[in-house]
């Protein structure tokens, strides 16, 4: 994309909350914009992540710490905008980030760009028990939910719905760190679901219960787009989960950009009846039954593969938010279905493959080589960890033998070391 096309005078700061260090839609956010010749800010936890080697990084400013207050969140991007001393476009990375602007819309409209969403809509379609409403309003097809109001409720819920069935936290962003729980779980008994609902307090938000849609050849989706001031969807298309990490109900590894005209026409039929705006990133899943595609997660954000719906004129949607809110056209670009999109520590191999019809790697880029290089020793350190954890446990000595150490002194141990970020992240 020719830079003229974007307003360069005005910055572009990414916020993230999340205290990730492999999230490589960040890092995809900061190469097209900076290739774009925009000045990029990054509010994130950056130690020790490959972004912050990126040459396309003008600043790294401190996040709020998880679970902060909206009252700090507001601080913390203020400060940065005192900072930058002029208007930047500010676009969220995860959904904690996401739901906090929409929250702090007004005491932000001075300092940043922000499209113009209705106030509550992004915590609403985030909120993963809200959504089923939302869906029904939109006539887009949802897996059939219940939200329990006790433990024997989600015992009843368990035997109506069938097993298996998944159990998701209706705000996953609220999960404290360390609790073990994760946002999105297969359950296969009553009783695991009984437990579950046990920890609500502790997770902080509501749990819901899903009716399991089994995963497939082709029935896993998603849907990238901006929706611009008009509610026409922008940057983005439809495509196909090829691969994902965890393998079949995680991120996506190898994604396939495929046109698909029933996705499009629902990513199309929620927007407008929601009157959503900004950047959406959705999954859907093809029921293997019916063939019809239910909604499975709205994304108030980008989502961390969304560079692979750049078009032929270099469209994206973190491009099509900046020319949008500097109110700048958007360039009509070919689609390139067919493109590929690989995280190459999740699919090594894949990432070796033939590509002709174009790729993007989620961490390695010749015009920004060094986060790459970072991201291999990390994910090398990280992986030795893991397995040296599964390791077995050498037996302790016999009685013999601890009676002999026990004549000999034992070195003092080691002060034990403080968990890295990565360790951290591999630990979730």
């Amino acid at each position: 994309m020719p830079v003229s096309l974007l307003d360069t005078r005005v910055p572009a700061v990414l916020l993230r909350i999340d205290r990730n260090p492999f999230h490589h839609g960040t890092l995809g956010a900061v190469r097209s914009l900076g290739r774009a010749g925009i000045e990029v800010h990054v509010v994130a936890d950056a130690t020790g992540s490959p972004v912050s080697r990126s040459r396309f990084v003008r600043q790294l400013h401190p996040p709020p710490p998880p679970g902060a207050a909206p009252a700090d969140i507001a601080a913390a991007l203020l400060r940065v905008a005192a900072r930058i001393e002029r208007p930047a476009v500010l676009i969220p990375m995860d959904d904690a980030g996401a739901v906090a602007v929409a929250r702090l819309r007004e005491e932000l409209a001075a300092a940043y760009l922000l499209p113009q969403q209705p106030g509550a809509l992004p915590e609403q379609v985030a909120d993963k028990a809200e959504l089923a409403a939302l869906c029904a309003a939109a006539d887009v097809p949802h897996p059939e939910t219940a939200v329990p109001d006790s433990a024997e409720g989600a015992v009843c819920a368990a035997g109506r719905l069938g097993l298996p069935l998944v159990a998701k936290w209706s705000r996953p962003w609220l999960l404290p760190a360390g609790s073990g729980l994760r946002s999105t779980v297969v359950v296969r008994s009553a009783h695991d679901a009984r437990e579950l609902y046990l920890r609500t307090e502790e997770a902080g938000s509501r749990l819901l219960l899903q009716a399991f849609l089994p995963p497939g050849p082709d029935r896993d989706w998603f849907f990238h787009g901006y929706a611009d001031r008009r509610g026409t969807l922008r940057g983005g298309g439809t495509g196909r989960k090829l691969c994902a990490w965890p393998r079949g109900a995680g991120l996506t590894a190898v994604g396939e950009w495929t046109e698909n005209p029933q996705v499009g026409t629902l990513a199309e039929r929620l927007v407008d009846t929601l009157g959503y705006r900004g950047v959406l990133d959705l999954d859907f899943r093809r029921c293997g039954r019916t063939g019809a595609y239910h909604l499975l997660d709205f994304n108030p954000r980008p989502g961390a593969q969304f560079r692979l719906f750049a078009d032929a004129a270099g469209l994206d949607v973190v491009r099509a938010q900046h020319l949008d809110l500097t109110h700048r056209p958007l360039p009509a670009g070919e689609p390139l279905p067919g493109r590929t999109f690989v995280v190459e520590n999740y699919a090594p191999l894949a990432a070796l493959r033939p590509a002709p019809q174009g790729r993007e790697l989620a961490w390695y880029a010749g015009d920004d080589p060094a986060p790459g290089r970072a991201m291999r020793r990390l994910w090398c350190a990280h992986v030795t960890r893991r397995l040296r954890d599964r390791l077995p446990r050498s037996a302790p000595p016999g009685p013999r033998a601890a009676a002999l150490l026990g004549r000999v002194p034992a070195p003092a141990p080691p002060p034990p070391a403080e968990q890295t970020d990565d360790e951290k992240a591999g630990s979730r």
